[in-house]
């Protein structure tokens, strides 16, 4: 009987270590995500900026083809983009080689609701 008892402290103990190194995992999994994300974000709202300042100047209100000029500037623009776009990925993929440095766990959202005494 003592080694049931035992054997099921045992048990139950294992499988909160293995919940709790789940969570950890899948806390730096999410914060990877979410870091990603913003990285994303961050790149597409910078082009999405000078697209919005500075489009004017390969681009023509009518649909007339480009000027010399603006076919120009409109390569330089495409090349500005696809380096913004390589540096911002490339920090994205480091973003899990610096997380594998740290212990993580989300702290989750609480709200404590106080409880008031009723009078009667």
């Amino acid at each position: 009987m003592d080694e049931n008892y035992a054997e099921l402290i045992r048990q139950n103990s294992d499988y909160k270590k293995k919940r709790e190194e789940k969570y950890r995992v899948d806390s730096k999994d999410r914060l990877s995500k979410i870091i990603r994300k913003k990285i994303e974000t961050t790149m597409i709202g910078a082009l999405s900026s000078i697209e919005e300042r500075f489009g004017f100047l390969w681009t023509n209100s009518d649909s007339s083809p480009l000027t010399e000029e603006q076919a120009l500037m409109k390569d330089v623009y495409q090349q500005v983009r696809s380096e913004i776009l390589d540096k911002g990925n490339n920090q994205a993929r480091n973003v899990d080689a610096e997380l594998s440095q740290y212990d993580v766990e989300w702290l989750k959202y609480s709200m404590t609701i106080p409880v008031l005494p009723r009078e009667e």
